[in-house]
């Protein structure tokens, strides 16, 4: 991994702290200025690009346009392979594991002869809280 900064101290330790979550480089850099210990963008990029490239963190690029997700892996690589859920009301991305879509990806492996990425898997829909929303109005 090369050198370790206190920068990437702090990266590392958010990034583990989060790892249920997809992060973004802005809500990096947000939750850095937020506690006084900012850190610019550059950085934050280029420690997550060298973080993917070991397999320590996941990128995912959900949307085109939109900017990259980056989620903490760890040493496991099973832990970044799942299915995704993502709101189309308010843009959360979920990450889920379920036997049945494995069973469905074994199905379609068996059937087709096709090798479904799960990591990059994305079922698009509406989150409780936005059905709650819509329910109300």
């Amino acid at each position: 991994m090369g050198y370790n900064t206190k920068q990437r101290d702090r990266i590392m330790e958010f990034l583990k702290a989060n790892g249920d979550r997809h992060i973004t480089v802005d809500v990096l850099f947000d939750a850095f200025r937020k506690e006084g210990k900012s850190i610019g963008k550059s950085t934050i990029y280029r420690y997550l690009d060298i973080l993917v490239s070991e397999g320590v963190v996941r990128k995912f690029m959900i949307e085109e346009g939109r900017p990259a997700c980056y989620q903490y892996c760890g040493d496991c690589s099973q832990c970044c392979e799942h299915y995704h859920l993502k709101c189309s009301g308010c843009g959360e991305l979920f990450h889920i594991d379920s036997i049945y879509l494995e069973k469905a990806k074994d199905e379609l492996m068996r059937l087709y002869g096709f090798a479904v990425d799960s990591s990059k898997t994305v079922f698009y829909g509406l989150c409780a809280r936005c059905r709650e929303k819509e329910n109300r109005v």
